[in-house]
């Protein structure tokens, strides 16, 4: 099977084609198109500017990806398309352009959710069907959940996050330290130089006995440390100390969650995937906890954990593959679940 892919649920427009065949995932076309030095200025996204960007882009991209693939329309097995959780209007784009392509086409298409695309990366990233059942853990700007994934469509949530995603809590935290947008990955740099012991942070939840997160108590400590301590920032010692205690706050409360998640449901193969997925000392911190318990570790590749149309083509592909399509009738949803 062969299909074509569209990703519009945020800042960034994306369109991937991907063939799948003898179990083996092979990505024959994959464009992305970010936004964020046009959202740099403002400090976060802005959805009307998001939605005309994407406006911009996606029809070029489309035409690009069949040119390159001396494709047409009619040539493709099927389209999938994001269709949650997002924001409504720039969701709204990709759905209705994806709408048409299958229309004029005359081949079925499927509305995917954001977040089961991240969840099959990590395999998309080797480039082999998804194994169940295995512990997801998707870390993201938006999205901070475990998973038990049994099956294709069949996932039980076992935590998610209270409040702040961790990938908004990086984010949040660096527009406080004064660092471009996006602050996660500024974090991060300013990090490898600074002493994760530093200062005391709290990692939250860790005696809750559930699986769930919470990142805003760390958020706020942070703030609380700063006005405590005018100057900070500007001292480039104490900031990447800052970082890296941030940092490891972050990772601890992630990894201890992990591993408590594997234990209590008796899952071996552990995936890791989102946009924070590609913190390399979140990678390390996993790979050791993970070799430690006997788990299979798997992590998305940098290009494939931020917001992607390749990991939503693998979604789209396996449910197209097991007869599940979708209606004209089918409408965005901004606050899509993936399961209760």
């Amino acid at each position: 099977m062969r299909i074509l892919a569209v990703e519009t649920s945020c800042d960034e427009t994306a369109v991937a084609v991907l063939q799948l065949e003898d179990g083996i995932f092979q990505i024959l076309h994959h464009q992305i198109a970010s936004q964020i030095e046009q959202h740099r200025p403002f400090g976060g996204v802005v959805p009307e500017l998001a939605t005309r960007q994407h406006l911009l882009c996606l029809d070029g991209m489309v035409s690009h990806a069949l040119a390159q693939e001396s494709c047409s329309l009619g040539e493709l097995d099927g389209f999938a398309v994001t269709r949650g959780p997002g924001l409504a209007s720039a969701l709204l784009v990709g759905l209705s352009y994806v709408k048409g392509l299958a229309l004029a086409a005359g081949k079925p298409w499927i509305g995917v959710n954001h977040l089961e695309g991240h969840l099959y990366s990590p395999f998309l990233s080797l480039g082999v069907e998804p194994e169940f059942p295995h512990l997801g853990l998707i870390v993201s700007g938006g999205h901070t959940q475990l998973l038990a994934v049994r099956d294709l469509g069949d996932y039980v949530k076992l935590g998610s996050t209270l409040d702040d995603a961790a990938g908004e809590a990086f984010d949040k935290v660096g527009k406080m330290l004064g660092l471009p947008y996006p602050g996660g990955p500024q974090i991060e740099v300013l990090a490898r130089n600074g002493d994760p012991q530093a200062y005391v942070l709290p990692r939250s939840m860790l005696d809750s006995k559930n699986l769930n997160f919470s990142f805003s108590g760390l958020k706020t400590s942070v703030r609380v440390l700063l006005e405590k301590r005018t100057g900070l920032v500007d001292n480039e010692q104490e900031l990447a100390d800052l970082c890296a205690s941030f940092q490891a706050a972050v990772m601890d409360i992630l990894v201890y969650k992990a591993r408590q998640a594997a234990r209590e449901n008796s899952l071996k193969k552990l995936t890791l995937s989102g946009g924070v997925s590609c913190n390399q000392a979140l990678k390390k911190a996993m790979a050791q906890m993970a070799e430690i318990e006997g788990l299979e570790f798997l992590v998305a590749s940098p290009i494939l954990s931020t917001d992607n149309a390749a990991m939503i083509a693998a979604a789209g592909l396996l449910h197209l593959r097991a007869g599940h399509t979708s209606g004209y009738e089918l409408d965005v949803d901004p606050n899509l679940r993936l399961c209760g």
